[in-house]
């Protein structure tokens, strides 16, 4: 008799294979169930991470306070918790050492430049602390987007400052929404018409930021606008920094940093290169967009701001 060769298909005869009982399947398909739920669990787990992430405003990391980084470009400082927005008085008192004056800034990206370079320029006081609040294309023309003064009315408890640093930027010169979406002004300045209805609604809206920050003891720091390459985006501009200014005309304790005076150059009009001051050399200090400060330009913007801080830390008896 020959060898029966595997490869031809020849299969030698197997036991009939003995069917499980019930009980047996019920058990399977229990723990099958089982793990069904676990990993939907965990896939939902995962899913609403990353939504929740893409919503999240990130922190600068210049504060004592815990914070979480995101890739979204914007901020928000992550303070301590507070059961309360009431919105108390402020001693005024002798920065120092022991007692720092605390200095909080809220703003757009421009606040997001330079924040970060303010800061170092007055942790070197020894006598200022500084929190930086900044959210990417937000400021007050659209709450609908970021409801800003909602914003403040719940931060500004938490860190209770002496000085508010505050600006909006290029965000601003549109049209007006409320927060409900619906149009408050339903065109931007500057656009051929009668700017008053405009002027009219961003100035009560600039005028009620200010008295809420600049109150009670604070010093209000307000910083103004650069000018842009584009002409029809600086006439726009022009504009809201002339309804600002005419708002912080109103209020003498208000501290207005001229931003449009400090980066243009002839007639007022709109410059790429400004002396530095902290070594008399002329540089770039313009992004790429045309509008918004580059590394060198916000730091000496910064340096504006920093001086407009200890001026007010002088005044209030600080010795520097």
């Amino acid at each position: 008799m020959g060898v029966i060769s595997m490869s031809n298909g020849y299969r030698p005869p197997q036991a009939p294979r003995r069917r499980a009982p019930a009980r047996t399947y019920r058990v399977r398909r229990i723990v099958a169930l089982l793990v069904t739920v676990v990993l939907l669990y965990g896939a939902y787990t995962l899913v609403a991470g990353l939504f929740s992430r893409s919503g999240t405003r990130t922190t600068e990391a210049i504060t004592p306070s815990t914070h979480t980084v995101v890739n979204d470009g914007s901020t928000a400082t992550t303070l301590e918790p507070t059961t309360t927005t009431e919105l108390k008085d402020k001693a005024r008192t002798t920065p120092t050492a022991a007692d720092p004056a605390e200095v909080l800034v809220f703003g757009d990206s421009d606040a997001g430049t330079f924040g970060p370079y303010l800061k170092q320029l007055l942790d070197q006081t020894g006598i200022a602390t500084t929190t930086l609040d900044y959210k990417v294309s937000s400021g007050l023309s659209r709450p609908d987007f970021f409801d800003w003064p909602a914003h403040m009315r719940e931060k500004l408890p938490q860190v209770n400052p002496d000085i508010v640093v505050v600006t909006f930027g290029g965000n601003d010169a549109q049209g007006l929404r409320n927060i409900d979406k619906t149009w408050a002004v339903n065109h931007p300045p500057a656009s051929g018409g009668d700017d008053a209805d405009w002027k009219a609604e961003y100035g009560k809206r600039v005028g009620e930021v200010m008295d809420y920050l600049g109150g009670r003891n604070r010093t209000l720091i307000w910083v103004g606008i650069p000018n842009d390459n584009n002409p029809d985006v600086t006439a726009r501009l022009a504009v809201q920094d002339q309804v600002v200014r005419a708002e912080a005309a109103k209020r003498p304790k208000v501290v207005f940093v001229d931003t449009w005076l400090r980066f243009s150059g002839r007639n007022n009009g709109w410059a790429e290169f400004v002396i530095d001051p902290r070594d008399g050399v002329g540089k770039s200090v313009r992004a790429k967009d045309g509008f918004h400060l580059n590394t060198t330009g916000a730091e000496i913007l910064a340096l504006d701001i920093a001086e407009a801080v200890k001026t007010d830390l002088r005044a209030r008896g600080a010795k520097i």
